[in-house]
């Protein structure tokens, strides 16, 4: 979290924080069927059934479909991810805000999924979004920041790109514009499932087998990214949203041209779709390129939204960001061993504790190595010397300082390396500059 938000910062974004609950209706329809079905839905209290008179009003409700029996027995639900109550938050304060607005978010969101590696049904997101202007500048601006992150936590990954524009064209050229979801919620599963299911679940989507056969060429496509860009030119030369796809991602690609990103850090994928239905641009994922992880799913993604504050009354708000997965990168992170070795560090120094009589100036030490910064603490109980020096090897806490009546009588303090077993006594007014010596525990 720490490493995340100082690069957030570092860009000028700033945090912002949204209620755990939103009203159902807010974040119903934003996420796909499949989407819908995991969110955490909230019951009303009290007997929700009360406001109808019978049972056949009730029939009545539920014959009108899932959605409208939902709404029916449950007003709230538990956010699924952060963009959505971003924007509802950017609606409800836009006379307060100044645009282009930037914003971090850190805070937990829930999914009614079934519990598995890299899937959970509480999890953080790390989100960062700028809103009110459709440069494609703030699409180079998050690859950057992704850059930033993943090099600080020492991890390799791939960043990934598409264009929905691009897949909107690729459905007109197929012929099926209007399937266009379907499209890109089935060969966002190319990875998981293969060609073969992902073909399967298109036919059963009502497309035809000449559609289909198609799109396949698109899919088993391998080549530089210039070789794609020009593959996709050729397809999609009589789709205008198409063509206005290829060229927002040839203007990101010269972008991140003019910074210096690591060789082959960013690729274009033709098969990246992304489920959200909110998306209508670039669109990004990231996923760990390590030899160290055998981790296969995406640790971030995002994309471009031109008019997700729409649904909300504010039409015309282009906005682009993207979610880091906190517990995913901590999975891949573990699995990889790149946590420091000081991360758990806890105490530095632990002032014994030999009873009622020295306890004052036990307290006046503890206070002078505080007032510096120094990690430290008192053992509460006045126990045997024994407990106090195995409690501090149990925690790792490097130093023991102890100080009995001949310490105090002349205001000094023993100091026990428990790494190396030597001790030696100093003033107690050089007790803080001591420690602070030792660079690696402060």
């Amino acid at each position: 979290f720490d490493t995340i938000r100082k690069v957030f910062r570092k860009y000028g974004y700033q945090p912002l924080e949204t209620p755990a609950m939103e009203n159902l209706s807010t974040l119903m329809g934003k996420y796909g069927e499949e989407g819908d079905k995991l969110i955490f839905k909230i019951l009303n209290s009290g007997n929700y059934f009360s406001d109808f008179k019978s049972d056949a009003e009730i029939l009545d409700t539920k014959a009108k479909g899932e959605r409208a029996f939902s709404l029916m027995i449950s007003e709230k639900a538990l956010r699924y991810d952060l963009t959505v109550p971003f924007a509802r938050y950017v609606v409800m304060h836009q006379n307060e805000i100044t645009f282009p607005f930037r914003r971090y978010q850190i805070q937990p969101v829930w999914r009614a999924d079934r519990p598995q590696k890299g899937r959970y049904r509480e999890f953080y997101q790390c989100d960062a979004d700028i809103i009110g202007t459709g440069s494609l500048l703030g699409e180079l601006e998050l690859i950057r920041m992704t850059q930033e992150v993943f090099a600080s936590l020492g991890l390799g990954v791939q960043i990934l790109l598409n264009n929905r524009k691009v897949l909107a064209g690729i459905a007109e050229v197929m012929g099926a514009s209007d399937k266009m979801i379907d499209i890109t919620v089935a060969i966002d599963k190319l990875d998981k499932i293969g060609l073969e299911k992902v073909k399967e679940e298109l036919a059963t989507k009502e497309l035809s087998p000449d559609a289909i056969a198609r799109l396949e060429p698109l899919l088993l496509f391998n080549g530089s990214d210039a070789e794609k860009l020009a593959f996709l030119r050729d397809l999609l030369q009589r789709s205008e949203i198409g063509l206005k796809g290829i060229e927002e991602l040839e203007a990101i690609f010269n972008y991140c041209s003019t910074v210096s990103l690591p060789e082959g850090l960013l690729q274009l994928d033709l098969t990246l779709a992304r489920g959200l239905n909110y998306y209508t641009g670039a669109i990004i994922e990231v996923k760990a390129k390590d030899a160290r992880t055998t981790f296969t799913s995406s640790i971030c993604g995002g994309g471009r939204y031109d008019d997700l504050t729409g649904i909300f009354g504010l039409k015309n708000m282009s906005g682009v960001g993207v979610s880091f997965g906190a517990d995913r990168i901590c999975d891949v992170l573990d699995e990889a061993g790149l946590y420091p070795s000081t991360l758990m560090q806890g105490s530095q120094l632990l002032v014994t504790n030999f009873g009622e009589e020295d306890l004052v100036y036990a307290l006046e030490i503890i206070a002078k190595v505080h007032a510096v910064g120094i990690v430290a603490e008192l053992y509460p109980d006045a126990a045997k010397m024994k407990k106090q020096l195995s409690y501090a090897d149990a925690n790792n806490i490097p130093f023991v300082a102890m100080a009995g009546s001949e310490e105090r009588s002349k205001r000094v303090v023993t100091i026990k390396n428990l790494a190396s077993g030597e001790q030696e006594t100093i003033a107690i007014d050089d007790l803080a500059d001591y420690m602070k010596q030792y660079t690696a525990f402060t």
